[in-house]
């Protein structure tokens, strides 16, 4: 028909903020192979909207209504819905050869506001990360969440006011987090949704959160720890993660996701999503090579595990040189 819409669930039709907020490196990135600026300025017109909007707490709601142009429900999730806004922001400024100031100051802005409110630890010690409805939190962590703990350590070398070390620390303690619901199941995989409540600490507790469909993101933060810190115990997480995924996903077919992580017994989905390629098993190939394989200070990842390049500010005249 030609005509936009949203889907109703979508606290009524909104647009969510994990679809018009990861959109930034590949407009930008559009921009600077075509030369053409439009691409470029679309995506900076969200975050100028972003910008000026009221947040709650400082922080920034699943849902925005594209016609008023206002929040819808007050859901926050750093998870699913959320999760890869957050990414965006640092990457941005990464990406930009550290020259993208505004995407450097809401990232850390939100940080600050995700610490607050966010982030709890639990009576056995454990930090992570909860979900925020409406000024109520909910003590549940996605294993889309998961990513977080790498984000923390990449961005700790930009952090203000000497925090470095304890964005560093964040993502640390995260990563432990996630590798414990990986631990605490039978199979040795994460589920989908792990709870901090009534007696339990990171384990699924809820039958529709107990699946694993071959998720990049605990891994992707295994890879970030490690290669900032090359602490030796991400690798040997890593490879627990490939011993089970072998033992339990691998199929005559390729690899499959798994319905309940806790059982003694494989009840496989028979689906090899496409993440499991692109990010799931290129994370972990990562984690086991040199660095200098896909360098930070050279490539950035976007969502789906994309390298895209880092646009040094030197590029442009090398390029004008040429000419």
């Amino acid at each position: 028909s030609g005509i936009g819409r949203n889907w109703p669930w979508a606290s009524g039709g909104s647009s969510i903020l994990a679809e018009f907020g990861t959109l930034h490196l590949e407009f930008v990135h559009l921009s600077h192979l075509s030369g053409n600026p439009v691409f470029a300025e679309k995506v900076m017109n969200i975050r100028k909207v972003l910008s000026r909007l009221d947040k709650p707490e400082g922080l920034y709601p699943n849902y925005l209504n594209p016609s008023s142009g206002q929040w819808g429900q007050h859901h926050v999730s750093i998870g699913g819905l959320g999760d890869s806004f957050y990414e965006y922001l640092l990457k941005a400024w990464l990406m930009s050869d550290k020259t993208d100031e505004d995407g450097k100051k809401m990232y850390y802005d939100a940080v600050q506001a995700i610490e607050t409110h966010l982030i709890r630890k639990s009576s056995g010690g454990l930090t992570y990360i909860a979900e925020w409805k409406g000024g109520l939190l909910e003590h549940k962590m996605g294993h889309l969440t998961c990513f977080a703990g790498g984000m923390f350590a990449l961005g700790a070398d930009g952090a203000p006011s000497d925090k470095t070390g304890h964005h560093i620390e964040l993502g640390a303690e995260i990563a432990r987090t996630c590798h414990e619901s990986y631990d605490r199941t039978r199979m040795k995989l994460g589920p989908e949704a792990f709870r901090f409540d009534g007696g339990v600490e990171a384990i699924a507790t809820r039958q529709n959160e107990k699946y694993y469909i071959l998720r990049p993101e605990v891994i992707e933060t295994y890879m970030y720890m490690w290669r900032l810190t090359h602490d030796p115990k991400y690798r040997e997480w890593g490879w627990e993660a490939v011993e089970a995924l072998e033992k339990h996903c691998r199929v005559d077919g390729g690899y499959s996701g798994i319905r309940d992580v806790y059982n003694n017994h494989e009840s496989h989905d028979d689906v090899q999503q496409s993440f499991f390629l692109s990010e799931t098993l290129k994370y972990l190939y990562l984690l086991f090579s040199e660095d200098d394989l896909l360098p930070f200070e050279h490539w950035v990842f976007n969502t789906e595990a994309h390298p895209l390049p880092v646009l040094h500010k030197d590029d442009g005249n090398k390029e004008e040189n040429q000419k």
